[in-house]
C-alpha cells in the first residue's frame, strides 16, 4: 500500500491524472457525493490551474484490517507557474480507506478537510 501511495504522489507531481487514478478504486467514494469520474475532472482542473503542483505527505497513521486499511497523513499541496516559490499551498487532513484487490491496494474513499 505504501507503495501505491507514493506511486500516487508522485503521479501527482507529474501532473498525470491517470497514473493518480490507477489506484482509485472504479467504486470510490468522497466528499459531497464526489466518485472516480469526479475526482477524474477534479484533478485535471488542478493540474490545468498550475503550471506545477507540490505534493509532500506527513506520516502515515495505518491500520490494517485483513484485506482492508485505512490510512491518515496530513498533506500540503502547491500550485504554481513552475516558478520557485508556489502561487499557492493548503494543508489537508487526509483520512482515506483501501481495499485490496489481487495483490493491488486501491482507494475506495477519502475525506479530507
Amino acid at each position: 500500500m505504501r507503495a501505491q501511495i507514493v506511486q500516487m504522489q508522485e503521479a501527482a507531481r507529474d501532473r498525470s491524472a491517470a497514473g493518480v487514478l490507477a489506484g482509485i478504486d472504479p467504486d470510490f467514494a468522497g466528499p459531497h457525493g464526489l466518485d472516480r469520474e469526479g475526482m477524474a475532472r477534479l484533478l485535471r482542473l488542478q493540474f490545468l490551474q498550475h503550471g506545477s503542483v507540490g505534493v509532500r505527505l506527513g506520516p502515515l497513521d495505518v491500520e490494517m484490517f485483513d484485506d482492508r486499511a485505512r490510512v491518515g497523513f496530513t498533506a500540503v499541496l502547491t500550485g504554481g507557474s513552475g516558478r520557485f516559490v508556489p502561487d499557492t499551498g493548503r494543508v489537508y487532513n487526509v483520512r482515506t480507506a483501501w481495499r485490496l484487490e489481487g495483490r493491488d491496494w486501491r482507494v475506495i474513499s477519502a475525506e479530507w478537510d
